[in-house]
């Protein structure tokens, strides 16, 4: 047995078959190209592969074993990274209290299929800057590779906590990314249009996007960016392609039913109290409010976050005299689509289909607003309207076909979530992969070992 496994042959073998197999799943055939390089590792060994090693010396010096041992651990933990599982820390409160800021968790990358990276090149464990600068790109455009997307073991399904590129991330202001580009152009350009329409100067809204948009060309340096190397998103998948979502006081129906509540969903509350202000540390030990969120109005006045089983242990407080939920009202102008002809808000939109690959809808000057961005931007269609004709690609244009599947993606934490409310539609390429497991959870209102929430450490993600 020991002769065989030494065997040059039957090691060649057992490679090919594996490699053979991951070919087989990825499903690109161009990579056959490498198995005489693996032929020539084992068989031939025509080729000094192993460049950094001297050719012919067994016992090689500590250097070279170390550098052998590093390009290994890079290949690997790349592979892995690419494949099976990459690790994700929760940034922000979007998702609370289902996923809680200071969350170190793996996304699996097999549960929807991984999907191959678009910008191959690039310095491995980094995402799109360089570490130590602010816009020093760590990839390369050189080789870009159309979306493709593996085989995985489950498909998205609804309420599902998923990770994805950020849609509107395909262009950045550097150093000022946040609201995200396309947010700041419209919030510029209204206040310009306002602006100049005060000075008696007629100007339309489109006119002053194109002002502005020239201007802010001038002062900031903006980059776009391919769709991996935008940042990572994560929320939970309300809405699946086919479906239809309508928003109604903050109760969200799928497809003419209401949706399955959440556990833990969150809603801003006004909470009044006797004049005896609340002890921020119980608010944050007792009821769970984490210390960002506890927002003062008046003495006697507070906005917090608060899940249904929070409100039932406020009102237990002596000095708490009422709670009231937030309601949206009125019209955002940063809410999806963004037009005057959806008079829409954070608690109450749609009626509003989500694209299904193959379906088709109408296009009108009035349904445009919801599918430009999918038309133009995410399936590289050339889009125009002229004298209020729409125009794809050229041709005169009444109706249009998606070529791929998109989601809708909200917060649990409702009133205090940037989601699709306020970007839209997510592409089935921009999807990363699940939120699988919480294997580090750290409080950052606390200090030393008291940071680490020993209750969330090593648990799967539901």
């Amino acid at each position: 047995m020991r002769n065989l496994l030494q065997n040059k042959w039957f090691k060649f073998s057992i490679v090919l078959i594996v490699y053979l197999l991951w070919v087989l799943w990825v499903g690109s055939w161009w990579l056959l190209i490498l198995v005489p390089v693996i032929f020539d590792v084992y068989i031939s060994r025509r080729v000094h592969w192993a460049f950094w090693k001297k050719k012919g010396v067994k016992k090689q010096t500590k250097a070279v074993e170390w550098i052998d041992a590093l390009i290994f651990a890079v290949v690997a933990a790349t592979l892995i990274r690419i494949f099976i599982f990459e690790a994700y820390t929760i940034p922000t409160s979007s998702m609370e209290k289902s996923m809680l800021v200071g969350d170190y968790l793996f996304v699996s990358k097999v549960a929807y299929g991984p999907k191959l990276p678009n910008t191959p090149l690039a310095v491995p464990f980094t995402h799109h800057t360089l570490p130590f600068t602010q816009s020093t790109k760590a990839y390369s455009e050189l080789i870009q590779w159309p979306y493709k997307r593996i085989a995985g073991t489950s498909e998205i399904k609804r309420n599902d906590i998923i990770v994805f590129n950020f849609p509107t991330g395909d262009t950045v202001i550097i150093g000022n990314e946040n609201p995200d580009y396309y947010s700041q152009l419209r919030t510029n350009a209204r206040n310009y249009q306002r602006a100049e329409q005060s000075q008696g100067v007629d100007m339309t809204f489109e006119e002053a996007k194109t002002k502005v948009r020239d201007l802010m060309k001038q002062r900031f340096e903006i980059i776009s960016r391919p769709v991996d190397k935008r940042e990572n998103y994560i929320k939970r998948g309300v809405g699946m392609p086919g479906d239809t979502l309508i928003l109604r006081e903050g109760q969200l129906y799928v497809n003419g039913q209401l949706a399955d509540e959440v556990e833990n969903l969150q809603y801003d509350y006004i909470v009044r109290t006797n004049g005896v202000p609340l002890n921020r540390t119980k608010l944050k030990d007792d009821i769970g409010i984490s210390l960002e969120d506890i927002r003062m109005i008046s003495t006697s006045e507070y906005n917090f976050p608060l899940t249904a089983e929070m409100v039932e242990k406020l009102k237990a407080y002596p000095n708490v005299t009422e709670i009231e939920r937030v309601h949206d009202s009125g019209i955002n102008p940063d809410i999806f689509p963004f037009s005057p002809d959806y008079p829409w808000n954070i608690d109450n939109f749609g009626p509003l289909y989500v694209p299904k690959k193959g379906d088709q809808v109408e296009l009108t000057l009035e349904t445009l607003p919801l599918y430009e961005r999918i038309i133009g931007t995410y399936e590289q269609n050339k889009l125009e309207v002229k004298d209020s004709v729409i125009y794809v690609n050229g041709q005169p244009a009444d109706r249009y076909t998606f070529k791929m599947n998109y989601y809708w993606m909200m917060g649990d934490n409702r009133h205090r979530s940037a989601d699709s409310r306020f970007w839209g539609f997510v592409p089935e390429d921009h999807v990363v992969g699940k939120a699988y497991f919480i294997w580090l959870s750290l409080d950052k209102d606390k200090s030393f070992l008291s940071k680490i929430r020993w209750n969330r450490m090593f648990r799967f993600v539901q």
